[in-house]
């Protein structure tokens, strides 16, 4: 399928809801929730898409890396690529609503499938969208990872073993969203979780148990502690709170701190196949990606979404040659361009 075909068809189908930028970094869309913008002056979204183009890598060509490996294995899973379609729900919500929530999601859950990797599917204020993603993940062989809102406890345990029906491979909350604008709203009460809280849904579940919307090193640590398995450095796409600074300014540090204690993943802004490379060089084992993956499939369906994939992969394995990364483990803070400036006014690699 054409890209800008795609593209042009997505702009229709999301009937205003998003532009479908040349380059999706949150400008155009700013403050613009409901919809597909960030919060706010909506600089959280803009930040993420910032720190991540502040990141240079640098060649190395100079080896005999000529076909590299992307694959990886997470959650007992073998995946082609270290790359997950985030998950984003509500199509009457927030993508102008001539797409009901079935048709969003089938192809993004059957395009990532497909191509070998995984969808991540979530939940909102309105509960059948929940119950409509968990039906698409049951037909295509439960070939995904659930993520609930911070509800209280009880209701959280309930949709977590809905989960586990459906065969999901993994389950998490989206801890970030207790301040989330479009479930007050509807009146949904989210609440803020403490350890005491997060021990009680980890116990509740013999799957993989992820917490998304970790920002601080601090409590990256907590969630050590709480025993998860793995944490997704967001800050919900900028659509939680103003101001925040973008994840490739923070997952560095994170990482530093709970590397090999925790699996890492982490989004905000990855757009690309350098992009991906950028993130697991800053420390990530694996990514989200989340609007494009909106675009691929209100543009395109299924092959759409296969299209959208093949291209980050394409991406990711000509930077990984150009990097001399022959495995996904290969990509370290070596690939990182660091530079400074020392009081001369001179460059220091």
């Amino acid at each position: 399928m054409d890209f800008k075909e795609l593209q042009e068809n997505a702009r229709k189908n999301l009937n205003g809801s998003c532009k479908v930028c040349k380059v999706c970094n949150g400008i155009v869309c700013a403050g613009e929730v409901p919809g597909m913008g960030g919060k706010g002056s909506g600089s959280s979204f803009i930040e993420n898409s910032k720190s991540l183009e502040k990141i240079k890598i640098n060649m190395r060509v100079i080896h005999n890396v000529s076909n590299p490996d992307m694959s990886i294995e997470l959650f007992g899973q073998k995946m082609d690529a270290p790359i997950f379609a985030a998950p984003i729900t509500g199509t009457t919500l927030n993508m102008g609503g001539q797409i009901s929530e079935r048709e969003y999601i089938k192809p993004v859950v059957k395009g990532c499938s497909n191509s070998g990797i995984y969808a991540m599917v979530g939940d909102t204020a309105v509960d059948e969208f929940l119950i409509e993603n968990l039906r698409v993940l049951k037909e295509n062989d439960g070939s995904g990872i659930v993520f609930i809102k911070p509800w209280e406890n009880e209701d959280i345990i309930n949709k977590i073993k809905l989960a586990e029906e459906a065969g999901a491979i993994a389950v998490g909350v989206d801890i970030d969203a207790c301040g989330l604008v479009t479930l007050s709203m509807h009146g949904k009460k989210v609440v803020p979780k403490d350890i005491k809280s997060l021990k009680e849904l980890k116990r509740s579940t013999k799957l993989p148990f992820i917490l998304k919307g970790i920002m601080t090193v601090q409590d990256a640590l907590m969630a050590v502690d709480v025993g998860v398995d793995a944490i997704v450095v967001s800050n919900h796409g900028g659509r939680v709170l103003d101001c925040t600074p973008g994840v490739a300014e923070v997952l560095p540090q994170i990482a530093k701190a709970v590397k090999g204690k925790v699996t890492i993943l982490a989004d905000g802004g990855v757009r690309s196949g350098v992009d991906v490379l950028k993130m697991i060089g800053l420390g990530a084992d694996a990514v989200l990606i989340g609007r494009p993956f909106v675009t691929a499939s209100f543009g395109g369906q299924t092959e759409g979404v296969e299209t959208y994939i093949n291209k980050i992969k394409s991406e990711l394995s000509a930077t990984m040659i150009l990097t001399g990364c022959q495995s996904i483990k290969d990509i370290n803070n070596r690939v990182i361009y660091k530079s400074m400036v020392d009081n001369k006014g001179i460059h220091i690699i």
